[in-house]
């Protein structure tokens, strides 16, 4: 029979798996955890950089998308009294010349002067 198996006298306990804790140095202990806090710093600046990004570009999107809706309510407030917008017969007759570059690019001036008189 085995030794270790027995119970009589001092039987040598297996030891635990996996590794052994090494004697760390605890200076160079203390130098990774500052290593690695600043590391964590460093990523969460660039992550909080990147939301402020696009926080700002989706706040520029909705103001875009307003001046857009903007522009079809004059229409369609236009066309309800009877008038029919210039950009609205440029779009109907083809002639893309006329429009405006960009959606939201006049919507300023369509008060005044892109609703015409005549009628459909």
């Amino acid at each position: 029979m085995d030794d270790n198996k027995m119970g009589a006298g001092k039987v040598k306990k297996p030891g635990k798996r996996g590794r052994k804790p090494a004697k760390i140095d605890l200076k160079a202990k203390l130098e990774r955890s500052r290593q690695s806090a600043r590391e964590c710093r460093a990523r969460k600046k660039l992550r909080y950089q990147y939301l402020e990004e696009l926080v700002s570009s989706k706040e520029r999107a909705i103001c875009a998308l307003r001046e857009e809706l903007d522009m079809y309510k004059q229409w369609c407030s236009a066309m309800d009294q009877g008038k029919i917008p210039s950009e609205i017969k440029a779009l109907l007759t083809g002639d893309e010349q006329k429009l405006p570059q960009g959606s939201s690019a006049g919507t300023k001036t369509s008060k005044k002067n892109n609703i015409s008189s005549s009628s459909a």
